[in-house]
């Protein structure tokens, strides 16, 4: 088996944004370290479910995939993938997080079902919704809530800010990612925010979802009881976020090294400085 082709498939190193979430949720919710077989299977969750989400994603969208030139070379569109190998990829990840959920506790397996659902509907969202922005949010947002129910077999209202700041902050650089594809979408009917709004509405929504992101990330903090470390967590998440929108201000070239760059390190420096603010007490 080629595990390179999935990998390209679900771009596997995307991961980094949903991962440190559930991580960060997982060490407040216990207040320190969890453990390594919670360790386990809080990775393999997130792993199973994001490659759940994103070859869903890439299934359902191959026709579109063909059309556009920034995709026309994934896998899935160029038959390295087939959809065979689609589907049983899909059912074997949905297999394992519903597993996984089983073996973590009862809350968590009930809801396992249901957060497959959501996260395979986000690729219809765009199909008559501008909304699919903040539902691909909704699914990063469920990390949180997911590592907090690992722990506490409970959804804690931090763990419910926390997602809510992820939310915002993946709606708000999916807005930005889709400028890249803003003629397209116009041509094909397909429902984004910058199709709808244009360039500068489409940023000024982003900006106005991060802003709402660190808001609700501050709130995380203050209902967490977090330290000085965690507090600094915020804001550091804060002034990326803000040299993210400067670089996608000065070029839309540089979106997608703001896309990646800046927010994978974002949730890195996060759980980092949520590691030190739950061992330096």
């Amino acid at each position: 088996m080629n595990i390179r082709k999935y990998f390209e498939l679900v771009k596997f190193s995307h991961t980094i944004f949903s991962l440190p979430f559930i991580l960060i949720a997982m060490i407040v919710a216990a207040d320190g370290w969890f453990g390594w077989k919670l360790l386990f299977l809080g990775i393999l969750a997130a792993v199973s479910a994001r490659n759940f989400a994103m070859a869903v994603n890439r299934y359902l969208d191959r026709e579109f995939d063909a059309k556009n030139p920034r995709t026309q070379n994934r896998p899935s569109v160029t038959g390295e993938v087939s959809e065979v190998e689609m589907k049983i990829f899909i059912l074997a990840n949905a297999l394992i997080f519903v597993g996984v959920a089983y073996l973590i506790n009862d809350l968590a397996f009930k809801l396992s079902i249901p957060i497959l659902i959501v996260l395979g509907g986000y690729s219809y969202f765009k199909r008559f919704s501008e909304f699919a922005h903040l539902v691909l949010g909704i699914s990063l947002g469920l990390a949180p809530i997911a590592g907090a129910i690992a722990i506490s077999n409970s959804i804690p209202c931090w763990s419910v800010f926390l997602a809510l700041g992820v939310m915002f902050w993946v709606a708000g650089f999916d807005i930005l990612y889709s400028l890249q594809d803003i003629e397209f979408d116009k041509k094909e009917g397909l429902h984004s925010i910058p199709a709808l709004v244009g360039e500068k509405g489409a940023v000024f929504i982003s900006k106005m979802f991060h802003v709402f992101a660190v808001i609700f990330w501050a709130l995380f903090a203050a209902y967490a009881n977090l330290g000085f470390f965690g507090w600094l967590g915020v804001i550091i998440a804060a002034i990326m976020l803000y040299y993210e929108h400067k670089l996608v201000d000065k070029d839309f070239k540089n979106i997608p090294k703001a896309f990646f760059d800046v927010n994978g390190f974002l949730g890195i420096v996060f759980l980092i400085l949520i590691i030190l603010d739950k061992a330096i007490k």
